[in-house]
């Protein structure tokens, strides 16, 4: 199975998207709206938010889960406070249960992201896991 065919699934999945706005909108916002959404700011924006929530949901869930005590938060104010830090730590937390919770307030749990160097010459692979 190929990669776009498995998101293409897992999109179909979703359903109808929920509408962008309550109302229906003038050609002058439409054409305002395609501008905001086709500006890179806009998108890093929008995954900057994405981390926020993640971070969000998940430390919610380990407080109330028992899992890192409520005055364990502010040992996440450093990671949380910049762009950089809150998409290490976001995917961190996408990677790990909240059983893990307290391992990622470390400093070093939740280090900047680097952009991955394949070795010489490999090609890029994926090994699927069969069902």
């Amino acid at each position: 199975m190929q990669l776009d065919e498995i998101t293409a699934r897992i999109d179909l999945a979703f359903g109808e998207e929920l509408p962008i706005a309550g109302q229906p909108l003038v050609e002058v916002e439409v054409q305002a709206l395609q501008h905001l959404l086709r500006d890179a700011t806009y998108q890093e924006y929008l995954q900057d938010q994405v981390s926020r929530q993640i971070i969000r949901d998940y430390l919610t869930n380990a407080v109330l889960l028992g899992y890192l005590a409520e005055d364990g938060l502010a040992d996440f104010s450093v990671q949380v406070a910049s762009h950089e830090g809150r998409n290490a730590l976001s995917l961190h937390m996408l990677m790990s249960s909240v059983e893990d919770a307290d391992s990622l307030r470390q400093e070093d749990a939740a280090r900047p992201l680097q952009p991955l160097q394949p070795d010489g010459g490999s090609a890029p692979s994926l090994t699927l896991v069969p069902k």
